[in-house]
């Protein structure tokens, strides 16, 4: 049965349910109605749904008082609405019964007594019982009396529904809401307010109810059951202590279905899908809101509720006490005259005469809760009236009593001044009939010779409620409306209310009427919204005439219309869209507005005709199916007829029949096909060859078309003189010259106003058949001047109010180049052009003054671009030329100036460089495209104040209109695409001066204007066409195409290289760039060709920029990429935008592109193309979703993959044009030098197969025509072009190997044949792979290894140098790289071990410790390596060895005070770096071509390596050594004067310096952890036996490095090989299992020796230039780690390393190891000593902390158990020792001791200083067990050694000092 439905719209979601089963025992028929009721609003708010469950057995006892029941009464099921959910909303179920003697208590008791179990047992009563009903059934059937009521709290069902499901026989089914609440516990009462409760997604759920309260007779209205259900709600309710009735009624609940079967509406009419006209119906129950809800309507409902509330007869007399209300539906006053209206309610008939009310008992002043259905007549006259009759129906059959006795009649006339009459109603009841012509009076007025129940008084209460779209109930309203049919119908004198109109007075009455529209009430205004428009209409259209006189009306009705208009919106406010339109009146003008007077009908009595694809104006008689106030789409156009195809025809038709296709696509409607420039897309119109008059009724809209039927409109044919005029101009007029606060109404909605005219204006060319009229006859002249004076004025409010309100702006703005746009489309363009002057004119003048210029650019942004999205676009901006498409059929003042321009077919003016500015000539051949291309150049400004916004506007108008062109079917041709192309030439000058503010995409310092400045030598700007925009021209610009004589061009001033300017977001820079592309692809290759011969060095190196700039933002990304911009949550998604480049680029094609925008629906559904969602544009950006599914993603990579390809195809297309051009220049070096960089940087990238093969044989050509390029200029493009050639040798796609493989070939051939050398690239080679091989990760060496056999083969059949040495040079050289790919396969076997990965690329390093480019080239892989696994230190090591190495070799070449002096200079940054001096004259011979010749070897690459190295210790944290590599760079700098980067290394300096001052305890940075690690076990191979010191990152614990290596080791040997050897004694290798791999790793410490200390100061010192290690090993002589403190004793070993750490890897080998034993005797001293320095520390920090000293103490004199300091000296100190060996040691801890007790007793004293009240008796145990401490100790330390006076003898050595220790064997 139920409902549900989403608070906001009033369009209703719903829920539905069905019921089975009923009370325990089954004696009589049950009927049951159900209701929804809204406790908050004390509202019933859902008609009733009659249902019963009753058997055909129980049926069949009413046999005698039933026809054969209908199918629409047998519904279980319905469908109710909630537009307002709340959780105070309970479904009521009431039950009633047959009509039996007796009260209802009795009628109950046998329910409530007997059970179903105890059937047997009351046999007997039942029987008796169910004979009794039988009786009662047969004679009293048609009567019910209430029987029992319950009520289901919704918001619980629906909320415990959503929890869980629930089965009709599961433990959760619900019982009563009652006992649920209380189970449910107190927490859902808190719940309150509309979000509490959402009735839209919860899960169906079967409710069970079992207790039912019987009906009380003092207590059935609905004030008593609000009280009821109120109280319900309470936990102690009333009604818990009420025994209730036992049943059991099973409802299912859920939300409604989308589309239901079996539905019938309201009124009863099936609802399709209806499969079965014989299926058992779900109902739709009408909805009775609890607010107003604001909608038009849109189907016909005309329905009375009747609602008897009580009747009083208490002072009637006789017996009249089973009262009943009889209630018909008279036409007349004949009892024949009753209509079957009443809809009836279950197992009966549909619709039925009569209806009663149920009978309470016994009582004279009953109660009622029914409520009467009625259907009314469409049309009610004066004698319809509802007549109710007053029965007592006598229950027992006494012999002469009739059953039914008529104790009353009262009646209500339905209609009231011609207005149906509703509310509540206090009648009197006449006890006699009525006497005839009764109906038209009131029963208030006292007939004589009636008589009245209790003496005229009101007795009898009732309700009327209508629900209707013919009445609008509203005084108002109804006023209008009647004086309207008045006048039309003419029928004078005329009765209205009391007065009587006659034709004097009428004209007052209606425009008071006019007036008084705005008091209507907004909930029957916005429902009659359509009507009442139509009828203001008509009174502007068809002025009344009165009298014989024409009454103008035009302005109060102008005034009315705009005070409907802002009441609708103002009432449908939540609704609107974007731009501020309201859907319904937008739907008003797009599908029910028409001309009056233009009701379909064949012009001339022509016959009807199957449209042919004609032109509209054509033809002797219009088809009427033409007639387009609703049809959809007609655009059709003969190709033979003299009209051009897509001609103005077309677009009327469209503007009539599509107000709201998004003009920037209108290419999806357009008449222009693929194939040949006169081809047409013929459309079919709607309904093709069928009668015109079908047509258009099936097209006509759904809105109320029966209202005119109910104002008896006459026929339009009818003859009655007419006055017509045209409402466009009417609007127009009325608008100009109205007062301030209509001018404000209409403002606020321009829109409308707007979007009417036009309608008006294309409907009556079309029925004017004026279409083939020329533009400037179409409309007169006041007319336009009408429209010149309005687009003024509402121009200079959009300028006025844009500080006020700017929403209000916006919303003029766009309406006013709506207008302007579809003006195109209807009059003449020059008039249209020159509104559009006139208002940049307006915007020009108000910018200088402005406050806040960038508001109004935005605004005349937005203007601009909604003109340029005008369908016939390109045919307004070219003049006409066999290519382009045909222009207009009316050539307008624009389109005649022209005719001979550059589109002709001759060869366009030598001044092809105007073509490519925005000059006056530009924009003036161009209206809209200069407008368009002029607000990018002021956007793009560097100046222009809110840029980015401005920016982003710009740019994605231009960016729109591109993806419109290249998806126009119209535009597919490449010459066609073309010419459209050259409207957008100016694009790439624009472009190329703003580069310094584009988005950097290749990022890296210095990039910016990489080729420009390379050829920006001499020439600042020097006839550099291309430069700023000075203001004044700026201003120019603005006002649109001036006098030719003042025109100035827009390249004025020099342009500087790198202007200020607010830089272009990513974002706007790749739209931009996307714009270039398409142009550069479009345009004609011999223009562009001639463009780049005219211009300057500086500026075609900005072009070279601009390209290197396009590859960089398109490079391709990869599906990685897109997986993790997926996962970042607020990422911004380009998918919208890309899939439009994608299409404006071609790879995928435009055709699938707009297949697929079609599938994917608009988000509003079917209103995507009506006008006032025009915001709703394709090109919009999507909301970016953040978790797109796997399939986006690879579509999403896909499209950018093409868009990479696409885009970097149309860069090399341009570089071989910028070749062409240059080849003969002088400066062709320079340019070509720029060229092949973007190549290489094109062929580095990211690129697809398709893209490499072009790439490379460009390459190729490059090369082989220019080789001085490579060999004889910089070595930087060669080592590149090597590198990137190598990377693509080792490609997996052989194409490409190919391609690869030849290019480095010919490269080689060519260095050979330049100086028969081929040193240079050999070298290059070799450090390209080795740089290779370094570094890139998934590096394929098998095919590489193929491409090196390619190659090999090339040279040995390569018969032109047969005789030379070439084939052996290659040879030697593939011999090298061979080597260089098998050290990478090792290095692949160990890309999970980092350690043996480090070694291996340090060993390959070292082998080529002869070849100072390779060697340096694999340092820069270590690098890197580093710092990808995130060893910083480690990275800047390698970059100071690296740069030492220049260092060496540069110090060869000069001597330069300056430079270091070689790797002696790097000696304080670390020790290590004198390895890279091993490399001696005679191995490295500078001069020899090829060696050294890498760009590193220069004192700018020493620089860089310098920075990088102090980069790369600044993120380790070693901010000393950054200060040691600036000590080497500043020398080096200062040289060079370099202040910029001076101030660079000097704040980077104080940066360093302030953080090592913060981080001085140097706790805050912790350098790294080190362990030593042995590997024992022939498995290890190299590694068995070695010992390495490792340096792991800081914090590392022993576990984890443990685990780290077994697990490495575990997954390289296998499960149950490894073994990690736990402790740190000595190995015994003979112990061990020769099968399996042992690992011993031991944590150590760095260790000084005391001289050292001196020197290494801070916490930095200790940690850096790190060479000897320590640990320590406890033992005792049985073999234990401890025991007891006499024979404890403790090994230590000490390890020294090769190199100091920090290295360039992170294990070192350990060189030497020394091992020294501790006695038991001196492992005490050691501890003591360490004690007292623990104890010294607490007591001297600064700032003291209290909590670390009291631990200290306690640990220190606490009476501690087991080897405190009070045992050691006990058992050292007790007795003087035997061997005076050991004397020294005893005296020496002795000593220690009392330097422990003398620092216990500052640090107590400390303590006591420190601590508060609450720790003083804390403190006082402390000193006394540090008394007890000191008296234990006296005796120990009082005692003297004699020995130790006695002079030193030879044999004694020097215990303290470390060589004393006896050494262990080795």
């Amino acid at each position: 049965m139920c409902q549900k439905v989403p608070p906001c719209q009033p369009n209703k979601g719903r829920g539905f349910s069905r019921r089975d089963s009923v009370f325990e025992i089954e004696i009589e028929p049950i009927f049951g109605i159900l209701a929804l009721y809204d406790v908050r609003e004390k509202k019933k708010i859902s008609e009733n749904f009659y249902f019963d469950l009753n058997s055909d057995s129980m049926k069949g006892l009413l046999r005698a008082h039933g026809t054969h029941p209908a199918i629409s009464t047998l519904a279980r099921s319905a469908i109710f609405s909630v537009t307002y959910p709340s959780p105070d909303i309970f479904l009521v179920i009431k039950l009633e019964k047959v009509l039996q003697q007796g009260d209802i208590s009795e009628c109950c008791e046998p329910y409530m007594v007997m059970k179903e179990v105890d059937t047997a047992k009351n046999k007997e009563k039942l029987e008796k019982l169910r004979l009794a009903a039988e009786q009662f059934c047969t004679r009293l059937g048609r009567y019910r009396m209430p029987f029992a009521w319950t009520a289901v709290h919704l918001a619980n069902i629906v909320s415990s529904a959503g929890q869980s499901d629930r089965d009709s026989d599961s433990e959760g089914e619900r019982r009563p809401t009652w006992t649920d609440r209380r189970r449910r516990g107190p927490q859902d009462r808190t719940s309150s307010g509309d979000d509490a409760c959402s009735f839209s997604g919860f899960r169906p759920a079967t409710l069970t109810v079992t207790n039912f309260f019987k009906q009380e007779a003092e207590r059935l209205s609905d004030e008593d059951l609000f009280k009821f259900l109120a109280d319900m709600r309470r936990p102690t309710s009333l009604l818990r202590r009420l025994r209730p009735v036992t049943a059991q009624l099973k409802i299912d609940i859920s939300p409604a279905p989308e589309n239901p079967h079996f539905c019938l509406s309201p009124e009863l009419l099936h609802v399709k899908p209806y499969p079965d006209p014989r299926g058992r119906p779900t109902k739709e129950i009408l909805e009775f809101p609890a607010r107003e809800v604001y909608a038009p309507h849109t189907s016909y409902r005309n329905l009375l509720y009747v609602y008897p509330h009580s009747l009083n007869f208490s002072s009637r007399q006789g017996s009249v006490r089973n009262l009943t209300v009889r209630v018909q539906y008279m036409a007349g006053e004949d009892p024949s005259q009753a209509l079957p209206v009443i809809f009836g309610k279950s197992s009966c008939s549909e619709f039925t005469r009569e209806a009663f009310t149920p009978v309470v008992y016994h009582n004279k002043s009953p109660e009622f809760y029914e409520e009467f259905k009625l259907r009314l007549p469409a049309c009610v006259t004066e004698n319809h009236h509802l007549l109710f009759t007053f029965y007592h129906v006598s229950c027992q059959p006494r012999p002469g009593t009739a059953l039914e006795t008529p104790v009353g009649f009262t009646w209500i006339p339905l209609l009231q001044h011609g207005r149906l009459r509703t509310g509540p109603f206090c009648l009197p009841v006449s006890v006699d009939q009525p006497p005839p012509s009764y109906s038209v009076l009131t029963p208030d007025v006292a007939l004589p010779g009636m008589r009245w129940v209790d003496g005229h008084k009101g007795v009898f209460s009732v309700e009327l409620t209508a629900v209707s779209s013919v009445h609008p109930q509203d005084p108002y309203l109804d006023k209008f409306f009647t004086l309207v049919h008045v006048l039309e119908e003419g029928a004078f004198p005329f009765r209205l209310k009391d007065a009587v109109l006659s034709e004097s007075t009428v004209e007052q009455e209606l425009r008071a009427s006019l007036v008084a529209l705005r008091l209507a009430s907004p909930e029957p205004l916005v429902a009659f919204s359509h009507h009442v428009l139509d009828k203001l209409v008509r009174l502007v259209v068809r002025p009344p005439i009165i009298g014989g006189q024409i009454v103008n009306l035009g302005r109060v009705a102008f005034e009315a219309m705009a005070h409907v208009v802002s009441l609708v919106h103002r009432s449908l406010e939540a609704a609107q869209d974007a731009r501020g339109h309201c859907p319904l009146l937008a739907a008003y003008v797009y599908y029910a507005f028409r001309l009056p007077g233009t009701e379909p009908s064949l012009p001339g009595g022509a016959p009807p005709v199957t449209l042919q694809p004609a032109t509209l104006a054509h033809g002797p008689g219009r088809p009427a199916s033409l007639y387009l106030a609703r049809s959809k789409s007609i655009s059709s156009s003969n190709p033979d007829l003299a009209v051009a195809p897509g001609s103005v025809d077309d677009e009327v038709s469209r503007i009539l029949a599509s107000k709201g296709i998004d003009r920037s696509h209108s290419w999806v409607n357009s008449a222009y096909a693929p194939g040949g420039s006169k081809a047409v897309l013929r459309r079919a119109p709607p309904y093709c060859g069928a009668d015109p008059r079908q047509a258009i009724d099936r097209s006509s809209s759904r809105t109320s078309s029966y209202l005119e039927g109910s104002s008896s409109t006459p026929p339009a044919t009818q003859p009655r003189p007419t006055v017509q005029k045209l409402l466009h101009e009417e609007l127009a007029l009325q608008w100009v010259v109205s007062g301030s606060a209509v001018r404000e109404a209409v403002l606020q909605h321009a829109w409308f106003f707007f979007q009417l005219m036009v309608k008006s204006m294309a409907l009556h060319l079309l029925l004017g058949q004026k279409l083939d009229t020329p533009r400037k006859l179409r409309f007169p002249g006041r007319f336009l001047d009408d429209i010149a004076a309005l687009v003024g004025s509402v121009g200079l409010e959009v300028i006025t109010r844009v500080h006020k309100d700017v929403e209000l702006a916006e919303h003029l703005n766009a309406s006013l180049a709506f207008f302007l746009s579809d003006l195109l489309s209807l009059v003449d363009r020059g008039f249209v052009f020159s509104l559009v002057r006139a208002h940049y004119k307006q915007v020009a003048t108000r910018l200088q003054s402005a406050p806040n210029p960038a508001v109004l650019l935005t605004l005349r942004m937005d203007f601009t671009r909604i003109l340029c999205g005008h369908e016939h676009y390109v045919t307004l901006n070219l003049p006409c030329c066999p290519l382009s498409p045909p222009a207009s059929p009316s050539p307008s003042v624009s389109s005649t100036t022209s005719q001979s321009s550059t589109f002709s077919s001759q060869a366009p003016d030598p001044k092809v460089i105007s073509m490519f500015e925005l000059s006056g000539s530009f924009r003036q051949q161009h209206f809209l495209a200069g407008l368009l291309l002029t607000e990018l150049a002021l956007a793009l400004e560097p100046e222009a104040e809110g840029a980015s916004l401005l920016h982003k506007k710009a740019i994605s108008a231009v960016h729109s209109l591109l993806c419109g062109h290249d998806a126009d079917p119209r535009y597919a041709e490449a010459t066609v695409k073309a010419r459209v192309a050259e409207l957008y030439l100016p694009l790439l000058s624009l472009a190329r001066d703003t580069l310094p503010r584009l988005h950097d995409f290749a990022e890296g310092p210095g990039q910016r204007s990489r080729l420009a400045s390379m050829l920006d030598s001499d020439t600042e700007g020097e006839g550099d066409m291309g430069g700023t925009i000075n203001p004044s021209v700026a201003m120019a610009i603005a006002g649109g195409p001036l006098a030719p004589g003042s025109r100035a061009s827009i390249s004025q001033g020099p342009a500087t290289a790198a202007r200020s300017g607010c830089a272009l977001s990513a974002e706007s820079s790749r739209t931009l760039l996307v714009c270039v592309l398409w142009v550069l692809k479009n345009a004609e290759p011999a223009l562009l060709q001639r463009w780049a011969a005219d211009l300057a060095l500086p500026q075609l190196g900005r072009l070279l920029d601009l390209l290197y700039l396009c590859l960089a933002a398109f490079e391709y990304k990869g599906k990685k990429a897109f997986e993790r911009i997926n996962s970042l949550t607020f990422k911004k998604s380009l998918d919208m935008k890309a899939r439009l480049e994608e299409a404006i680029l071609g790879t995928i094609g435009a055709r699938q592109e707009m297949v697929r925008r079609s599938r994917e629906r608009s988000p509003f559904g079917n209103q995507e193309n009506v006008r006032w969602r025009k915001s709703v544009t394709h090109w919009r950006q999507t909301s970016d979703r953040v978790d797109k599914t796997k399939d986006e993603m690879e579509h999403e990579a896909l499209v950018d993959g093409n868009l990479a390809t696409e885009a970097s195809l149309v860069v090399l297309d341009t570089l071989e044009i910028i070749v062409q051009t240059v080849m003969l220049s002088e400066a062709r070096e320079s340019i070509l030098g720029a060229v092949l960089k973007v190549v290489l940087y094109s062929l580095g990238s990211a690129q697809s197969a398709l893209f490499l093969q072009h790439g490379l044989a460009t390459q190729r050509a490059l090369v082989s025509k220019f080789p001085e390029l490579l060999f004889e200029e910089d070595t930087e493009l060669c080592a590149d072009l090597c590198l990137r050639l190598l990377r693509h040798c080792g490609s997996r796609i052989s194409a490409i190997r190919t391609h690869a493989s030849a290019s480095l070939y010919l490269l080689m051939r060519q260095n050979f044949e330049i100086g028969n050398n081929f040193a240079r690239v050999k070298m290059q080679v070799t450090m390209s792979l080795s740089s290779l091989v370094g570094t890139t990760q998934n590096f394929s060496e098998e095919h590489l290894r193929r491409s090196l056999k390619t190659i090999l083969t090339y040279a040995e059949e390569d018969v032109g140098l047969r005789d030379s040495t070439f084939a052996e040079q290659v040879q030697d050289l593939m011999f090298n790289l061979h080597m260089i790919l098998t050290d990478t396969v090792k290095m692949k076997e160990h890309q999970e071990d980092p350690e043996m990965l480090i070694d291996l690329m340090y060993r390959i390093a070292r082998g080529y410790q002869g070849s100072p480019d390779l060697r340096l080239t694999w340092l820069q892989n270590m690098a890197g390596k580093h710092a990808e696994l995130g060893n910083h230190a480690e990275a800047a090591q390698c970059m100071v060895h690296a740069a030492a190495l220049v260092a060496e070799y540069l110090a060869l070449l000069e001597d330069s005070r300056h430079l270091p002096v070689g790797c002696v200079s790097f000696q304080n940054i670390s020790s290590n770096v004198l390895e890279e001096s091993a490399i001696s004259d005679d191995i490295l011979s500078p001069d020899e071509e090829g060696f050294c010749s890498g760009k590193h070897f220069t004192e700018l690459g020493l620089v860089g390596l310098l920075e990088q190295a102090a980069a790369y210790f600044t993120m380790g944290g070693l901010y000393e050594a950054v200060n040691e590599v600036y000590k080497t760079l500043i020398p080096i700098l200062e040289a060079h004067r370099d202040y910029k980067k001076l101030a660079a290394v000097h704040g980077k300096l104080q940066e360093a310096f302030t953080k090592i001052m913060h981080q001085s305890s140097g706790w805050e940075r912790v350098f790294g952890t080190y362990f030593r690690v042995g590997f024992y076990g022939a498995r290890f191979g190299d590694l068995d036996e070695q010992e390495f010191v490792y340096k792991e990152p800081s914090i590392t614990k022993l576990a984890e490095i443990s685990h780290r290596l077994e697990e490495f080791y575990t997954e390289r040997f296998g499960e149950d090989v490894v073994q990690i050897i736990k402790d740190s004694n000595p190995v015994d290798k003979t112990k061990l299992d020769p099968q399996k791999a042992y690992i011993q790793i031991t944590y150590v410490e760095p260790h000084f020796d005391t001289y050292e200390l001196k020197d290494r100061v801070t916490y930095f010192d200790r940690n850096y230039g790190l060479r000897t290690f320590l640990f320590c090993t406890p033992f005792t002589p049985d073999g234990r780690a401890h025991g007891e403190l006499p024979e404890q004793h403790k090994r230590k070993t000490l390890l020294s390393t090769d190199h100091a750490f920090p290295y360039i890897k992170t294990r070192i080998r350990v060189c030497h190891r020394e091992e020294t034993v501790l006695t038991p005797v001196e492992v005490a001293i050691e501890d003591m000593q360490k004690k007292t320095r623990e104890l010294a520390f607490a007591t001297e920090q600064d700032p003291p902390d209290a909590k670390m000293l009291q631990m200290v103490l306690q640990g220190s004199v606490g009476p501690t158990v087991n080897q405190g300091p009070l045992e050691v000296a006990q058992v050292f100190l007790a007795e003087i020792p035997q061997d005076p060996k050991l004397f020294r040691h005893h005296n020496k801890l002795r000593l220690c001791f009392k330097d422990f007790c003398k620092k216990c007793e500052d640090a107590l004293r400390k303590n006591k200083a420190l601590i508060g009240p609450d720790q003083k008796e804390y403190h006082r145990e402390l000193e006394r067990n540090y008394s007890r401490l000191r008296e234990a100790l006296q005796p120990l330390l009082t005692q003297r050694l004699p020995q130790l006076l006695a002079p030193n003898t030879a044999g004694f050595r020097n215990s303290l000092n470390r060589a004393s220790f006896r050494k262990a064997d080795l």
